[in-house]
């Protein structure tokens, strides 16, 4: 299963839904790999703590595109180890801004997909972390996934993206990528002592959009297991944040 967490709005959550999913598959013996496309990095961040220097990068798969070589390497040549069993990492790096224009020159948005294809069953599940905006990765992504997970904050700015966002990824459906699903709307950082979550989430069902039963709650634990560069299922298994997170995988099935 390949699955891109993909919102065109920032600080929805995408690379902490991405990077806590992952390790939960990871937990269960599931071999997982993240790729981080976003020139951020937060996802790698996240998995390899602020000072990590990985030997390649995303970038470095991408750049062998625009740099006419006869043979190119296969994608888990650039992957990288995490501390967490079972768990690998294609980490971002700020060079991926610097080649996106020579990647959309040259039309190379189905490497991503091809490169995947090529994996066979290395892995069983892959999570594709995107930036916040719709461009070459993410389109690349959108292209090479099997199905996209939309984090959604209960914001009014939000909501009218969605719509938008929603409308594109049927584009992309149509244009590149038959197989494409919507896996559903995941709402990230719910206050449920808050009137105005409740009333958009209910408003989101009436409008029979694909949105989880699973809501994760706003905790500051998760700043926590950032600042500590360690998923949520290993830094605090029990908290309640980590266990709306295994419902939420256990819902996706």
């Amino acid at each position: 299963m390949r699955r891109v967490v993909f919102n065109q709005k920032g600080g929805v959550g995408k690379s902490s839904i991405a990077v806590n999913l992952a390790a939960i598959a990871a937990s269960e013996g599931q071999r997982t790999l993240v790729i981080d496309l976003d020139p951020q990095g937060n996802a790698s961040q996240y998995l390899l703590g602020t000072q990590a220097e990985p030997d390649h990068t995303a970038a470095d798969f991408f750049e062998q595109y625009v740099a006419f070589r006869l043979a190119n390497e296969g994608l888990d040549a650039f992957a990288t180890a995490t501390p967490f069993a079972n768990l690998d990492l294609l980490p971002a790096s700020p060079a991926l801004a610097e080649i996106q224009s020579k990647l959309e020159q040259r039309y190379k948005i189905f490497k991503l997909r091809d490169a995947l294809n090529a994996l066979g069953d290395t892995y069983d599940q892959v999570f594709i972390d995107t930036a916040p905006a719709f461009n070459f990765y993410s389109l690349s992504a959108l292209i090479a996934a099997d199905a996209v997970l939309i984090p959604f904050d209960c914001d009014d700015f939000s909501r009218q993206a969605l719509y938008t966002l929603l409308e594109r990824v049927a584009e992309v459906r149509a244009d590149h990528n038959e197989a494409l699903r919507v896996e559903g709307i995941v709402v990230n950082q719910y206050q449920s002592n808050a009137n105005l979550p409740q009333r958009v989430v209910a408003e989101l069902r009436e409008e029979d959009l694909p949105l989880l039963e699973t809501l994760l709650p706003a905790s500051v634990k998760m700043r926590e297991s950032h600042e500590a560069a360690t998923p949520l299922v290993h830094f605090a298994p029990r908290h309640k944040l980590t266990q709306a997170f295994r419902s939420l995988y256990d819902e996706l099935g």
